[in-house]
């Protein structure tokens, strides 16, 4: 196996490892109100969030910027909850309201890039702090970045299948996902060593 294949399969697999699932959830948290229709506003979203990611990605894993890691580790599970919290109050009617889809795509951006830090923790981590720009560096962020495209299309197609095809009412899905996840939020929140 190539160092890049290596290195794909590691950031692939950051992602879709059940011991992560704060990044799921996020991107649970962040899609849960959107539908298959919304399929433009979903990428545009998976843009702004592997943008924030990157960038952060970028500067912890070269040493541009330090971090205190207890800190990003406490801060995903609050952008878990934060995002899930702002779901529950949403209005139906307004899921598709310009001004919600900016505050969604700024705190994609934002939220991605705090997200950035902890996966910088974990590349560093693996590779002894001697990251190679291509077969390393790339390599995991372009897995990462199929292991969340992977995860959002499931989720959307889960999604259609109650929504449209049982039959669920939209708003009480929203409510019942983003209301699980701020549970399971808050729980992560007070397993950190932050505290």
């Amino acid at each position: 196996m190539s160092h890049f294949s290596l290195y794909f399969n590691l950031g692939f697999r950051y992602i879709v490892d059940l011991y992560s699932v704060e990044y799921i959830l996020f991107l649970v948290s962040l899609l849960v109100v959107f539908t298959i229709k919304d399929w433009k506003r979903v990428i545009i979203l998976l843009i702004c969030f592997i943008a924030g990611y990157t960038l952060s990605i970028s500067l912890g894993t070269f040493k541009i910027i330090k971090y205190n890691i207890e800190l990003i580790e406490f801060l995903l599970p609050l952008t878990i909850f934060f995002t899930s919290f702002t779901n529950v109050f949403k209005k139906k009617d307004n899921f598709r309201y310009h001004g919600n889809m900016i505050k969604n795509y700024i705190l994609a951006l934002v939220f991605g890039a705090i997200h950035g830090f902890s996966y910088a923790n974990y590349l560093t981590g693996i590779t002894r702090d001697r990251v190679e720009l291509w077969n390393q560096f790339m390599a995991f962020n372009l897995g990462i970045g199929l292991a969340q495209l992977l995860v959002s299309l499931t989720f959307l197609m889960i999604s259609f299948l109650f929504l449209s095809i049982i039959g669920i009412n939209r708003r009480d899905w929203v409510m019942v996902i983003s209301s699980g996840i701020a549970g399971v939020a808050i729980t992560i929140m007070f397993a950190s060593k932050f505290w």
